[in-house]
């Protein structure tokens, strides 16, 4: 118990910011964000993760 991943989960989330390694790692937001595999919500500025609000 505790190892599978709950029901409904999207697989990992992507890191608060970028480590900006050559070879991107499986959570780096910019390689989720060209994969298309970025959860909905959420956008790439300036290497760190930031959430997409309403426009006022």
């Amino acid at each position: 118990m505790g190892k599978g991943k709950a029901k409904g989960s999207k697989g990992k989330l992507p890191k608060k910011k970028c480590c900006v390694s050559k070879s991107r790692c499986g959570r780096c937001p910019l390689r989720m964000l060209k994969e298309g595999t970025l959860p909905d919500g959420y956008t790439v500025k300036k290497r760190r993760l930031v959430k997409v609000g309403k426009a006022a």
